[in-house]
C-alpha cells in the first residue's frame, strides 16, 4: 500500500481556537470546523510526513486508539477535506516550489 502525504492548500485561511482550527476556503467561502484530531491531522500536513507516520506519532500516542482504525480514519477525514480543495493529498511527498 503506498504512503499518503498530506499538505495544506494555499487557497484556506484558519485560525486556531483552543484545541480546534477554524478554516476556510477562500475558493466559495466553505468554513470547516475541526476538532482535536482534525486539528493535530491539520498542523502536521507538512506535505513531507507519511500520513501513517503521523497518525502513529500524535494521534495514536496521545488517545487510545488502534493504529488501525485511526489511520483509516485519518485517510478518509484527509480525502474528505481534498475534495473540498483546503487539503492535497498524494501517494508521493509534496514539496512546494519557491525558496524556503
Amino acid at each position: 500500500m503506498p504512503e499518503t502525504y498530506i499538505a495544506r492548500a494555499k487557497s484556506v485561511a484558519a485560525r486556531g481556537l483552543g484545541d480546534e482550527m477554524m478554516i476556510m476556503s477562500v475558493a466559495d467561502s466553505t468554513v470547516f470546523a475541526l476538532d482535536e484530531i482534525g486539528t493535530i491531522l491539520w498542523k502536521s500536513a507538512d506535505g513531507i510526513t507519511p500520513l501513517a507516520q503521523i497518525v502513529r506519532d500524535s494521534v495514536c500516542s496521545t488517545y487510545d486508539v488502534e493504529p488501525e482504525t485511526a489511520l483509516e480514519d485519518a485517510e478518509e477525514f484527509c480525502k474528505n477535506l481534498a475534495a473540498s480543495g483546503v487539503l492535497v493529498t498524494s501517494d508521493q511527498p509534496i514539496v512546494s516550489g519557491g525558496s524556503r
